[in-house]
Parts: C-alpha cells; sequence; structure tokens
C-alpha cells in the first residue's frame, strides 16, 4: 500500500495530552477523557475551556487534557467553577467529578450550583465506589455491594439507599439539562458522547446548569476482570440507576438526534 492510499480514520483528539493514563486497566476514565476530548474538538471551543478537577480518581485528569485546567479541593469542584464562570462568562467551564466526590462530600455544592442555575457543565463518573482511597462504600453503592467499609455488602437499614443524582438535580429550576448514560459497550459509549455534546451545548445557549452522570467500572476495586466489570454496569448498575433524560430544555430538543 503506497502512502497516497493510506488514510487517518482514528486519531488523539487535539484536546488530549499524548500521556499514557495512570488509570487501572478496564476503568472507563479513560473513555470518558476521550468523548469530552472528542467533543471540545469538533465544537472548536478548546482555547476558551477551563475545566476543575477535584480528589479523587479524577485528580490528575489536568495532565491529561489538552486545556486549561485547575484542581479543586475535595467535593468543591462546583464552587470553583461557579467562581471562574462568573469572573470569566465567555469561558466554557466545566467540572470533572466521581461519586464520591461529587455525591457525598460535595453535595452541598452541586445541589446549590443546580438550584442557582450555574451555567455550568458537570460530567458525573459513577462506579458507585470511591476508587482512589481504597474501595469504601459510596453515596451510589448499590444494596448487597461489598466494599472494604461494608465487608458483608451494603445494608440499607445501616447506610440507606443509594444516592439518584440524576433524579434529585434534575428537579431543580436552574437544571436545563440532566442525563444518565452508561460506558458499558459501544451503542451506550455513542449515545454517552452525544449527551456530552447537549450539555455543552447547554452551556453554550446559557440555558443553566448540566449534568451528564456515566454509569463507569471500576475492575480494581470490584474485583472483578475488566470484561466482567462491563457486565455489571449492564448488570447490576442499569436497573438501580435507569438511563434516561431526566430534564431537557425545550431549546434543545431541536439538537437531539
Amino acid at each position: 500500500m503506497s502512502n497516497a492510499e493510506i488514510q487517518v480514520i482514528y486519531k488523539r483528539p487535539e484536546s488530549l495530552t499524548d500521556l499514557h493514563t495512570t488509570y487501572c486497566p478496564g476503568c472507563t476514565h479513560g473513555v470518558a477523557h476521550r468523548l469530552v476530548a472528542e467533543v471540545i474538538d469538533e465544537m472548536g471551543i478548546r482555547e476558551k475551556v477551563i475545566g476543575v478537577a477535584p480528589v479523587g480518581c479524577s485528580v490528575f485528569a489536568y495532565n491529561y487534557f489538552n486545556m486549561d485546567f485547575v484542581e479543586a479541593a475535595h467535593g468543591r469542584a462546583p464552587a470553583m467553577a461557579t467562581g471562574i464562570k462568573r469572573v470569566l462568562p465567555q469561558n466554557t467551564v466545566f467540572t470533572y467529578q466521581g461519586d464520591g466526590d461529587l455525591a457525598s462530600i460535595g453535595m452541598a455544592e452541586i445541589m446549590h450550583a443546580a438550584a442557582r442555575g450555574e451555567n455550568i457543565t458537570v460530567v458525573f463518573i459513577n462506579n458507585a465506589i470511591y476508587g482512589m482511597t481504597g474501595g469504601q462504600m459510596a453515596p451510589t453503592t448499590l444494596p448487597g455491594m461489598k466494599t472494604t467499609s461494608s465487608p458483608y455488602g451494603r445494608d440499607v437499614e445501616l447506610a440507606g439507599y443509594p444516592i439518584k443524582m440524576a433524579e434529585i438535580l434534575s428537579v431543580m429550576e436552574g437544571s436545563g439539562y440532566v442525563v444518565r448514560r452508561s460506558l458499558h459497550d459501544a451503542k451506550h459509549i455513542r449515545q454517552a458522547k452525544k449527551a456530552i455534546r447537549l450539555a455543552f451545548e447547554t452551556q453554550e445557549r446559557g440555558l443553566g446548569f448540566s449534568m451528564v452522570e456515566l454509569l463507569s467500572s471500576c475492575p480494581t476495586n470490584w474485583g472483578l476482570t475488566p470484561q466482567k466489570a462491563l457486565e455489571f454496569v449492564e448488570e447490576r448498575m442499569v436497573p438501580v440507576f435507569p438511563l434516561g433524560d431526566y430534564k431537557v430544555n425545550a431549546e434543545l430538543e431541536t439538537l437531539k438526534v
């Protein structure tokens, strides 16, 4: 085959750096990173994007995204993003958060950001466990699911039920776009990318708070192979966290495909 016949059909997005990530084998953080980067490239907004990552597996995101990035204290990414967006309203600001961060220590920040209708975008990685800090039970851990802090399985009588953030934030009047997608197979990954695009479009059109919740795998802390972890997402997580659109501003309906 001559060089003239060679065509590039897939390459690293400009919005990602040329670095190997430190995520565990089979972790879908890398998939989520690529989707966000592809959307930013396709929208042509990289030069004005500012990302915010807090503590957790997302803490090293600034190494992997090729754009301006700041690090927030644990759970405080929405608060920092609020400040940045209000000072620099012409910029596109997004947070990249895990479930322990967003739905536990950062619950107040995310709730009030949505209630105020802050014009920011949130990418929420829900893998039902604290990934970076030792595999403890998270607010989204499934009933009966074993973790390092619930070795006999989550007992709902003691620890309560999983918190469903998409459902909660969708009732906030300041929310413009709130959906839940999954990263367990190619079909759902494509759907996730479309949702991320609409979340950024929500911000670009000034329609208020937007969040895409992504059901994600954590093979290491779940004690599963990467393949089995994806099956766990489909078979165990999706029934507890139903996929779907929980709130979509009417102005976005024309963009949905």
